[in-house]
Order: structure tokens, then sequence, then C-alpha cells
């Protein structure tokens, strides 16, 4: 009787486990299937008391053969990426991979210069484990010297054989010595193999400073600013590619309304010229705007302002590009922790940073009403993750951890970027070394590659390369009410025609299987690496470097497909050989 009994409850236990299944990996969450664990185990302790000993065993047998069943419904579920080469789309400028590098905390002493006569291995005061990080980035731009420093910035001060020591308010306060200023930046670019993205001082400086910064830079002809810029080593013209037309105006740039930022850009991009005879045909110096720093009317107001006048512009002054800034915070101040987070935190930082989206789209649209042949760029050139300062470090500082989150998290803003390559053709994330999500960190000798660092140089194949659309269904990661995609994708050619993918699951807990459907190309293998870690605020530091790094990953190519399994909270990039 008891074993009859044992039979049916079991199989009918079974039964209704097999049902929950086909649910259970991705509208379950983890508490949830706790609970229902809890339930389908319970008859079977009831009966095992109530049994005798021979039968035991088999309700035991019976739970797990329950328990195996359902393994099929939570191991990796398959996502279907449809991917045809022949429908290529814009190019994924290099410039979207750009630095920012600010008079902030230790962003640029001690991150960058730590003098000629420090111990620390250097040339000419920079930092050599530094330079060669950045070199083997492909660093495209940088832009310097901020952020709201550059508002407050006056070039002099940082030049000659006597540097003026002032302060620096805006961060913390403290002295700023002026002994990194252009000619040290300049030979920095030129160490990692960059460009210049000079912020000039629009908010306490004048049309004549910045004009004449420019002139010491650019100029060939042996004026008395190019023969002061020879008597500091450097009797070449400097190269700047980019010129940004202050920063932030509409707050600590000035506090300007978008008419009055307006009036003075108009003056700022006649009369700032660069005088360098290389650029004056292709490779002009491209001029950009401050634009707006959020999705709410005031910033919408503010991006119609600048391009309507744009659409009618004057001959005698004329922009490239439109700058955008918006930092995953969460709340203001920033409140959410770099470090010791679990999945909430993980899902809510991920579910913001999602938001750059709908914000590249709406100014886009904007963009595109005034400027439908696309002339001018719209220039994420502040993003990333701004944390809680790491407690005990000055607040001013901005110090953060960097941790396998803001991998992911810069995976997602990179592919947003790609996505709207046409109009996104210059970005800058904030920032370089030390400071929010940076690539480096330093401790005097000491430096670590961040999980971000790891990103940017997986997504190297993407600089320039010719975006291709990825169709699939990303399905969802729920997590209490937050709901993500569990996978985001995008595709691209190299310039020696390769395809390379770009894959990021998002789901803290389980894997994905990958199947690509690759249309107009004969796929022979592709081979790749991908970045994941224990858990998802894992973090490198100097006493354990490696936590967080790539590993190799190969994919399976049968039938013109390519298949692969994407770790929990990873981001995956392989090229498909033909």
């Amino acid at each position: 009787m008891a074993f009859t009994l044992a039979c049916k409850l079991g199989l009918t236990i079974h039964c209704w486990r097999h049902r929950f299944s086909t649910i259970w990996a991705s509208r379950v969450s983890s508490v949830e299937r706790s609970f229902l664990n809890g339930c389908f185990a319970l008859p079977f302790r009831v009966l095992a008391q109530g049994a005798s000993l021979v039968v035991r065993p088999l309700l035991v047998s019976f739970a797990l053969l329950g328990m195996a069943l359902t393994v099929p419904a939570m191991a990796a579920q398959t996502v279907e990426l449809a991917v045809d080469v022949s429908k290529a789309g814009a190019k994924i400028d290099r410039n979207i991979f750009g630095q920012f590098a600010e008079h902030l905390g230790h962003g640029v002493y001690e991150g960058i210069w730590v003098g000629p006569d420090s111990a620390i291995p250097n040339t000419r005061g920079i930092r050599n484990d530094v330079v060669a990080a950045l070199r083997a980035l492909k660093v495209p731009n940088v832009r310097w010297p901020g952020g709201c420093f550059a508002d407050e910035y006056h070039w002099r001060k940082g030049l000659g054989p006597q540097r003026v020591a002032t302060l620096n308010p805006n961060w913390g306060g403290v002295i700023e010595p002026n002994t990194f200023g252009t000619q040290e930046f300049m030979d920095f670019l030129d160490q990692i193999g960059s460009e210049a993205y000079i912020s000039v001082n629009v908010g306490s400086g004048t049309p004549q400073e910045a004009a004449e910064w420019l002139e010491y830079m650019t100029s060939a002809p042996p004026t008395t600013l190019a023969k002061e810029r020879a008597a500091n080593g450097h009797p070449t013209t400097y190269k700047v590619g980019y010129l940004g037309i202050g920063n932030e105006s509409w707050a600590c740039g000035g506090n300007m309304t978008s008419d009055y930022y307006l009036s003075q850009l108009k003056i700022y991009t006649r009369f700032v010229r660069n005088f360098n005879p290389a650029q004056q045909d292709k490779q002009q110096m491209l001029k950009i705007a401050v634009g707006p720093g959020g999705s709410e009317r005031k910033w919408t107001d503010w991006t119609e302002a600048i391009m309507k006048a744009y659409q009618t512009h004057e001959w005698s002054w004329d922009i490239n590009g439109l700058s955008m800034h918006s930092y995953t915070v969460g709340h203001w101040p920033p409140s959410f922790a770099s470090v010791g987070f679990g999945e909430t935190e993980y899902s809510q930082i991920l579910k913001f940073t999602l938001e750059m989206e709908d914000l590249v789209s709406k100014h886009s649209a904007i963009m595109d009403r005034y400027d439908p042949q696309k002339k001018v760029a719209l220039v994420v050139d502040e993003w990333g993750a701004w944390y809680a300062p790491l407690p005990g470090t000055n607040p001013g500082f901005l110090v953060q951890q960097n941790s396998l989150r803001d991998a992911i998290l810069a995976a997602l803003n990179l592919n947003i970027f790609a996505r709207h390559a046409d109009r996104v053709r210059m970005a800058n994330i904030a920032q370089m070394i030390n400071v929010l999500q940076a690539m480096i960190m330093t401790d005097k000798e000491r430096m670590v590659l961040t999980p971000t660092y790891y990103v940017f140089r997986m997504y190297l194949p993407f600089q320039d390369a010719t975006f291709v659309p990825v169709a699939f269904n990303a399905g969802t990661y729920m997590h209490g009410n937050i709901s993500l995609p569990r996978v985001d994708a995008i595709a691209a050619k190299d310039t020696a025609g390769k395809l390379w993918l770009a894959m990021t699951n998002l789901d803290p807990n389980q894997a994905i299987e990958v199947e690509a459907n690759l249309a107009s190309i004969t796929a022979k293998s592709a081979v790749g690496e991908t970045l994941t870690a224990p858990k998802v605020d894992s973090v490198n530091t100097f006493e354990a470097p490696n936590a967080v790094v790539p590993k190799p990953v190969s994919a399976k190519v049968q039938g013109g497909k390519v298949a692969l399994k994407l770790e929990a909270k990873s981001v995956t990039v392989i090229s498909v050989e033909q």
C-alpha cells in the first residue's frame, strides 16, 4: 500500500515539476525557486518518514529523478542571431573609444605624470607602464584638460620652466601645480599614439586666450607664439584634431542659457583657428559644441537651439559635433557602492545604463530634423559609471572600484554607440586613470588594469569597422521587479573584411547558448575571448590583478552557423574565419 501510494504521489509530483520546469529558468526568481523547491520536497519528506525502510530508497530515487528531469530546463537557453554581412551599415568610428583625462584627483598627477626625477620608470616624467597599457588600446583621442577644470584652466600657467601653482576648486580644493601642461600633454599623446581633443575655457576665459593657445600649438610661421613654442622644446607644430568649445556651459561651465552660449559659440568657432599646414584640408580640426546633459525638456530645448542655429549658420562660424554627457549614476548624489554589492544593485545599475539608448535616440531625432545629412556628430564625451567615493578617500577625487559589472556596462554602451554609428562618431569614457570608470588604477609604482580596460581591448577590432545589423530575440532576465534583456550583441566587418561578433550575457546566474546564422559568408572557424568572473562585484586589485581577465573561447561552426555558450555575466568577442 505504502509502495503504491508512494509511486502515485511521486509520479504526480514529478508531472507538476515537469510542467513548472518549462518556465523555471526565465520567469521564476531565485527566492521563488527556493520556495518551490521546498514545496516539492515536503511530500517526499512526509512519505519517507511514514514508509518502511524498503520504500525510502525508492522515494529518494523518485525525488532525484524528478529533480534530474528538470535539469534541461535549467540548462543554458538558446538565443538565435541572424547576421547578414551583405547588409552593411555605417562605419563604427574609432573615436567612440576615446578617453578623458581631467585634472582631477590622481587622474593626471600620479596616474600619468610622476616627474622625470621619479623612481617610477618614466619617459620625460610620464610613466612607462601606463603608456604601454594605453598604446595596446590604440586610444584614438584624449579629451583634456577637463571637464569642469577646463573652464577655469589658463594655459599659460602650465607653460615653460616656471609654472604657476593655483588651486583646483572644482575637485577637492587641492593645489594644482601646473607641472603637467600643454607640452607634457602633447608628449603623452605622442607616446601613446593618440590625438588631442582640447577643451578650451569659455567660462572664465576669453576668445583671445583660446585663440592664442591654438596659435601657440599650431602656427608654423615664426610668430612670437611659435617661437615661444620652439623655445619650450617643440619647434614643429602640434596637431589638434578636436576642439571642444567649453564644457557643460549650462552648469559648472558658466550656468549659461542656450541663447547666451550660442552667442559665445559663434565667436569662438570664428576666431579660435588651427594654423597647422597639415590640417587645412582633409585633416581639419573638428569643432564640438556643448550639448545636452540628459533627456528632460531643458536638454532637448538646448539641442534644439544649437541645431536650429546650425541649420542656417553663416560661413563665419561652424560646428562639426554636439557633445552629450550622461553618467550611469542611479541617483544623485551618487550613492551606489562600487564594490561589495549584490545582484539587486547589479541589475539596477544595468537598467540605468541602458537608458543611454533612448537618450541617444531622442537627441539624434532632433539633430536629424535640422541636419538630415548627419554632418554634425553626436559626441558622447562624458559617459560611464559614477558611484559613491570609496571610504577613506577624498570625496573630490571621485575614487571608485571597477568591477565585472562595469565591464558589462561598458560593453552595453559601446554597443549602443555602434548601433547609432551614423550619428555617434565620438565618445569619451570618464575617466582614463584612477577616476570614476577608469581603464587603469595606480598606487605609487604599482599599476593594475581594470575589467573595463579589457573590454576596450577586446573591442579593438571594431575601431573603424563596418557595422553589420544583427537580429535576435534578447530574452528576459528578471530580478525582483527589474526586467533586462538577457543578451545583447553587435557585429561588424573590420578593415580587412573579417567578421566580428560581440555578445554580452547580462544574466548573472545562467549561461546562454548562442547560435549565429551567417548569411552571405561561409564560416570555417570562430575563436575569441570571453570576460567573466565568479561574482558580479569581482575586481582586479594590486594584490590579485588577474581576477577578471579575458580567457580564450572557441565556437562550433557547422552548416553556416556559429554556436557557442555565453557564460553568465560575461562579455564575449569572437572572429569568424572564412
